[in-house]
């Protein structure tokens, strides 16, 4: 079957059977895809599933993304953030046309696949959402953002300790276009940065979780582990966020809710200075996610995923404290007893 062939195949049958009950006859199609590199998703309720399912399923994509390919998905995801979980039969559809079985549970899912992505988009299910998969010892990639609490990020962390189950999260601003350069010396050592991204705020998450993710996860890209303090300072339309690491490097972050916004950052460095402001969408990220599926070993460091959520927390308190300064080990503490009950 030529690439036309296979293109108009999957058209026809996912336009003859859109419910669940015919969607194993598209999910046959890809009975061809190699043991051990079927993917299944959790959380049809975020255009980054449909995204994911494109790029992966894409019949040129075989080299590129090492063969894997999206096979089956649930589709439940948020019970609360209403806009999104009201998507989720769009999305359904979407990824219905390229081939994936809609199934009935998580359970009936993990039958079917060799790695999972959790793309539902709200961070309280995930713990919920991603126990199971640990349990069947399946490697995890847990999208943005990885819990809606530092402790529930704990849990999600000793889960995979327990059952030795490779986990990986990253928001895709994470391998925004020069960052690796910067990693390489390109600027020499890193002295310090600014960092910037939309923070739209959502109810159900503490207000950087939700979105200034992005822009945070590109402040430790640059600067690395070893955050101690940070002092927040809010408004309606803005965020900024300083933190101070044990070297005494200063990182800050600027949340942007009003005005143009974009993605990027100011890098400080001791032989220069360097401005990342391309993005250039998820592939980059999915090429990592692929490749960690393959070797088992994430690219980021369960710690740094961790530290990460410790920054967003302790700025969440400072807001609440009045912008004053908190120091990162005592969110991690409270969030440590928070996870062992």
């Amino acid at each position: 079957m030529n690439n036309r062939d296979r293109r108009d195949f999957i058209k026809k049958t996912a336009i003859a059977g859109l419910g669940v009950g015919l969607a194993g006859n598209v999910s046959a199609f890809y009975k061809q895809t190699k043991k051990g590199k079927r993917v299944g998703i959790i959380g049809l309720d975020t255009g980054h599933s449909v995204a994911f399912t494109k790029s992966l399923n894409d019949p040129q994509a075989d080299d590129k993304y090492n063969g894997y390919k999206v096979v089956a998905a649930y589709p439940k995801g948020t019970d609360n953030i209403t806009d999104w979980k009201n998507r989720i039969p769009e999305f359904t559809k979407e990824v219905q046309k390229h081939g994936v079985e809609i199934v009935s549970s998580i359970k009936v899912m993990l039958e079917k696949v060799d790695v999972v992505l959790l793309t539902c988009i709200d961070g309280n299910k995930h713990f919920e959402q991603a126990l199971p998969v640990l349990k069947a010892g399946k490697p995890l990639f847990i999208d943005k953002p990885f819990a809606a609490s530092l402790s529930d990020a704990y849990k999600i962390m000793e889960a995979a300790e327990q059952y030795n189950v490779p986990i990986f999260s990253s928001s895709s601003l994470r391998y925004i276009e020069g960052a690796k350069e910067i990693a390489d010396g390109e600027i020499g050592d890193v002295v310090g940065a600014e960092a910037f991204s939309p923070a739209k705020i959502e109810e159900h998450h503490p207000d950087l979780f939700w979105y200034g993710i992005h822009g945070i996860e590109i402040l430790f890209t640059i600067m690395g582990t070893g955050c101690k303090s940070v002092k927040r300072t809010f408004t309606d339309d803005t965020d900024v966020v300083v933190g101070v690491w044990k070297d005494d490097r200063i990182g800050t972050y600027r949340g942007i809710r009003k005005g143009k916004d974009g993605y990027g950052a100011t890098v400080f460095g001791e032989k220069g200075i360097k401005v990342l402001d391309n993005y250039k969408g998820y592939n980059p990220l999915l090429i990592k996610i692929t490749e960690f599926f393959d070797t088992g070993v994430s690219p980021v460091s369960i710690d740094e995923t961790l530290e990460i959520f410790a920054f967003m927390q302790a700025a969440e308190e400072s807001k609440l404290k009045g912008g004053i300064s908190i120091d990162i080990d005592s969110v991690v503490q409270k969030a440590k007893t928070n996870s062992n009950k």
